[in-house]
Formats: structure tokens, sequence, C-alpha cells
């Protein structure tokens, strides 16, 4: 059989892809991490430094001495990726998603790497909430470089692209 992708009966199957309402939402999550990240650690790097994650815990105080302009670096990095995100949701043509979900997953891959080899000063609580939170970025991220369902205008059918 010639054509396109077809099930074990013949009959043509929906590609799989996520839809662009999948793809704005996990990029505006990444816009709120990034935000949340960045405008703390750029305009208020001591307190991020002192505080990062919450008011219940420290994960970077105990990772080394205070470097302002290190703490500023991440803030106005995470900011960066956020301002980017939010720019892809803007489009439909799903490369602008694909090309921020990478960035996002250079950047995550080896901070959580970092961090995984790393947690041995934090309690069991701190642990998980690190490895959950560091590794959300990428969870949100992987799924950017799937392939976008986009409803065929004559029939309605959904299509990768």
């Amino acid at each position: 059989m010639s054509g396109g992708p077809a099930s074990h009966f013949g009959a043509p199957h929906r590609l799989e892809g996520m839809t662009p309402t999948a793809r704005r939402t996990l990029l505006w999550l990444l816009v709120l991490l990034g935000l949340y990240v960045g405008t703390w650690a750029a305009f208020f790097p001591a307190s991020f430094y002192e505080s990062f994650p919450g008011p219940f815990s420290s994960w970077i105080a105990l990772d080394g001495p205070y470097n302002e302009h290190l703490i500023r670096d991440v803030g106005t990095f995470n900011l960066g990726l956020a301002a980017a995100s939010a720019a892809a949701t803007r489009y439909r043509d799903p490369a602008p998603g694909l090309v921020v979900g990478l960035a996002w997953i250079v950047y995550s891959l080896p901070h959580l790497g970092y961090h995984l080899r790393h947690l041995d000063h934090l309690g069991a609580a701190d642990v998980v909430g690190q490895v959950v939170s560091l590794s959300s970025t990428l969870v949100l991220a992987l799924p950017l470089l799937l392939p976008v369902r986009a409803a065929a205008p004559d029939r309605g059918v959904e299509v990768a692209r």
C-alpha cells in the first residue's frame, strides 16, 4: 500500500503528535517557571541565594559562597528562556516551539545532572523537591520536540507537521 500510514486493516490512522493547544500550554508553563526563577534571581539575587526555592528551604546557599554576578546571570538566562517561550506561543508553526524546547533541554540536562551528583547535603524532602523541580523543565520541554498535529483544511483530519 502506498500513500500515507495505514493500520493493519489498510485504513489510515491518525498520525501521533502534539496538538497546538498542548504545545502552547507547555510553553506557557515554561514561561511561568522561567519568570519565577528569573525574576527572583535577576532582581533579588541575595534573597534568591538565601531562600530559593521558597520559605521552607534553601538550596543555593548550601552549594557554595554567594556570587551576585552568577545569581543574576542565572536569573537573566531564565528570563530570556521565558521570553523566547512566550514568543513561541504566538506562532502557529511548530518550529519556534521546537527551538525553544531544545534550548530548555540544553539548559536543563546539565543543570539536572549537576544537582543529581550533589544531593548529599540535602534532607529527603529537599532531594525529592530538587529532583522534581529540576526535572520539570526537561519534562515540559521534551514533548516540544514532537510533531504538532494540525487539522487538515478540507476534512478536519489531524495530520502531523
